[in-house]
């Protein structure tokens, strides 16, 4: 018994040895080089210019609070910059997900972006997005600013309208803020790394409004936009939650059933819009001939206007002119 288990022992021993051996003999062998992964060929860098080459046309981008401020404030001016082929997105920073008396959420947020792009349609610009950004709750907060950083560079933009930060509305203001705060951050290469920094400095301005504390708007540019008026007004009447049906406050004025007085609302709407911008032309008559000479500025029924915002690029007027190619050569 004792022969045979010694005899058992020296069997397993003799093959532990063997196992040892082939096993060094395979972490002592040169390991066969697996081939490299083929690689891809290097991207091209990207650059403002490779995003939007240059093609000779203006890129302006108007933020509007809610889904019908831009084209209020801008329409005209949109279609006056469109009809010459240059290029013009309308962002909606809010959804205007709470603007109306009867509905509200989901629904209405859809309903606003599709009114803002048929209103697009009607003034001929080239895009008008809407941000996911719940109605009343716009924040000045670094990531908000990343967003519009991202959103100028993307359309790589040569002038920037919004808001000025002094209004009634918490999201008119924050829209204001925003925008200050990204112009010159849209050059700064490591902000926003993952879009590349446009070329320089945009032109900023503020659109116009009518409040004087702390500091009244300056008409720095009045746009005579006679020649779209009635683009800008069959633009608006597209937004019908806001201007047919009356938004938060319609409750106040209901919509009436019958097809001929929902079509007279829309006709005392537009010529409402028509006064208003004729309000414009004629508290700053005296830039309107500043820019389009004495006969010409008085002529002017209809306008929109602009404040230069110290923050982005200054320009000469020369350079104003070019930017507003529909302003006559200065003699």
């Amino acid at each position: 018994m004792a022969t045979s288990r010694w005899m058992w022992c020296a069997v397993m021993l003799g093959a532990a040895v063997a196992v040892a051996a082939v096993v060094g003999a395979v972490r002592a062998a040169p390991a066969e080089k697996s081939p490299e992964p083929a690689q891809p060929d290097a991207p091209a860098v990207v650059t403002a210019d490779t995003l939007h080459p240059a093609d000779g046309k203006l890129r302006i981008i108007h933020f509007g609070a809610h889904p019908d401020d831009a084209e209020i404030r801008g329409g005209g001016s949109g279609a006056l910059w469109a009809e010459q082929g240059h290029h013009v997105q309308f962002v909606s920073v809010t959804n205007g997900d709470i603007g109306h008396w009867q509905m509200a959420g989901g629904p209405l947020a859809q309903r606003r972006a599709d009114e803002v792009k048929a209103a697009a349609q009607v003034l001929g610009i080239e895009s008008s997005i809407t941000l996911d950004i719940h109605d009343g709750e716009l924040m000045p907060t670094l990531e908000n600013r990343k967003t519009l950083t991202r959103l100028i560079r993307q359309w790589d933009a040569d002038i920037v309208i919004g808001h000025r930060p002094v209004d009634y509305h918490p999201d008119h203001r924050y829209t204001g803020i925003l925008m200050q705060d990204a112009a010159y951050l849209v050059t700064v290469p490591f902000f926003c790394p993952d879009v590349p920094p446009i070329r320089r400095n945009p032109v900023f301005l503020y659109s116009y409004d009518h409040f004087e504390r702390p500091v009244p708007f300056r008409a720095d540019v009045v746009v005579a936009i006679d020649s779209v008026i009635e683009k800008k007004v069959d633009a608006l009447v597209k937004i019908e939650s806001q201007f047919i049906e009356g938004g938060c406050g319609g409750h106040l004025r209901p919509l009436p059933d019958e097809p001929e007085a929902r079509e007279q609302r829309r006709r005392d709407t537009r010529e409402a819009f028509k006064r208003r911008f004729a309000a414009v032309a004629d508290k700053h008559r005296d830039r309107l001939i500043a820019l389009y000479g004495e006969e010409a500025g008085k002529k002017v029924r209809y306008a929109e206007a602009f404040e230069i915002c110290e923050y982005g690029r200054r320009v000469s007027d020369e350079e104003l002119r070019q930017l507003f190619p529909f302003f006559p050569a200065k003699k």
